[in-house]
């Protein structure tokens, strides 16, 4: 795979080693998709809920948006990443980026007629789901293919940065927005992203199907759902794919759901309101894009297994740490620091299972991987029943120390895993 010169900006861009997966024209592709891709989810974030809560006043219904988008990630990821693998994943992404286009379109045309009903809300919003569940995986696995392996790093780590500031600006944007023009003009901006987003990846080059994956151990052609299972087996008996997905899992459950009661922590403990949050928000939006920056320079100079693991670690003490904080000062420097060790270790996690799986294998580990927010979800449930029944304090504490100890559970059960890189 050889770098294709980029124009004179980005050459002399080039010339750092940040910038270095950028030499590469699919991954450039890729990495201008993904910054209007997830401009468009971001804004989301903001603009959906706006608009359930305006059509309905509720807050259980808030919450509910956000299950119903959980479903299809839970039962179509396994088929999605099967389907990366054995078909082109540039159409599975082009298919997948041109609906999620129209469902914001039709979303902005029924807010601008009148016509929008809390129905359509969740029909719209189940459908992006299901399109995302496709997505995800395909992308993920193009990045892989789009640089050599000693890029791969670098190329996630570029990923990150995108993914991060489009974290922070994307809400802001939809905001001010929906300020301006209502909720139809958010809409209609997200419907615009993702138009952007497919310009580019209609001029990546046609994916290779890999032909070993229809071919089963017989001989015989290898249905969808033995190809699911084989991709569940190669990620088991791939020590550093294992690895890193059980550190993902055992963070997803037990530290990263903090953030669920985070509005709790900004009025009743810190008292600082919505504004506070913002704060916090913005304080861990700024770790993590330093975090981002560091991985896409040096994470592949670094034993990747080794640092994710003491990555969690620390980021279980300073969860428990920032819980049992009476000082929102301190609580801001807590969630900068939250934002460093949480991007260290989900973007190394990316790094370790696509550097460690063959191509044929590579959608499908990265759809296990895109599972884990299903399991994020069930530890927002877990720590809100606990928190109800000890205090968001205590139980926000107890579950990260609890995500620590299975740190060293994953270190002592695993002692080759400490050696990849």
């Amino acid at each position: 795979m050889e770098p294709n010169p980029p124009n004179r900006l980005l050459r002399s861009f080039g010339r750092l080693r940040i910038f270095e997966a950028l030499h590469y024209r699919e991954y450039r592709l890729i990495w201008f998709g993904q910054i209007f891709a997830s401009m468009a989810t971001w804004m989301d974030q903001v603009a959906r809920g706006w608009l359930l809560y305006e059509l309905t006043n509720s807050t259980l219904q808030l919450g509910l948006i956000r299950g119903v988008q959980a479903i299809p990630i839970l039962l179509l990821s396994p088929l999605a990443g099967s389907a990366a693998d054995r078909y082109s994943r540039k159409n599975q992404i082009l298919v997948a980026q041109i609906v999620d286009g129209l469902l914001y379109a039709i979303v902005a045309v029924l807010i601008f007629a009148g016509r929008i009903e809390p129905w359509h809300v969740y029909v719209t919003a189940f459908g992006m789901s299901v399109v995302q569940s496709f997505q995800q995986p395909a992308r993920a696995a193009m990045v892989g293919d789009a640089v050599p392996t000693e890029h791969i790093t670098n190329a996630i780590g570029l990923n990150s940065i995108i993914f991060n500031v489009a974290r922070s600006a994307g809400p802001a944007v939809a905001g001010f927005l929906i300020a301006l023009v209502g909720t139809g003009g958010a809409y209609t901006a997200q419907a615009i992203c993702y138009f952007l987003a497919t310009i580019w990846t209609w001029q990546l080059r046609a994916g290779q199907t890999p032909a070993k994956i229809f071919k089963g151990k017989d001989g015989q052609s290898e249905s969808f759902g033995q190809s699911i299972i084989e991709g569940w087996k190669f990620s088991w008996r791939n020590e550093a794919v294992r690895a890193s997905l059980l550190i993902v899992i055992c963070a997803s459950i037990f530290i990263i759901p903090f953030m669920t009661l985070l509005p709790v922590f900004a009025r009743d403990v810190l008292h600082v309101g919505a504004t506070g949050q913002g704060l916090l928000l913005s304080a861990m939006g700024i770790g993590a894009l330093f975090s981002s920056v560091l991985i896409a320079s040096f994470g592949d100079r670094v034993p990747r297994i080794n640092i994710m693991l003491w990555g969690v670690t620390l980021y279980g003490i300073i969860i428990a740490a920032f819980a049992l904080s009476p000082w929102f000062k301190l609580s801001v420097v807590l969630m900068g620091l939250v934002g460093v060790v949480h991007v260290t270790s989900h973007a190394l996690a990316q790094t370790v299972i696509q550097t460690y799986s063959p191509r044929e294998f590579r959608g499908r580990t990265m759809a296990l991987y895109h599972m884990t927010h299903v399991i994020l979800l069930l530890g927002g449930i877990l720590i809100g029943a606990l928190a109800s029944w000890i205090g968001a304090q205590w139980a926000t504490a107890a579950l990260s120390l609890a995500g620590t100890l299975s740190m060293a559970a994953i270190y002592l059960a695993l002692p080759r895993a400490r050696l990849i890189r």
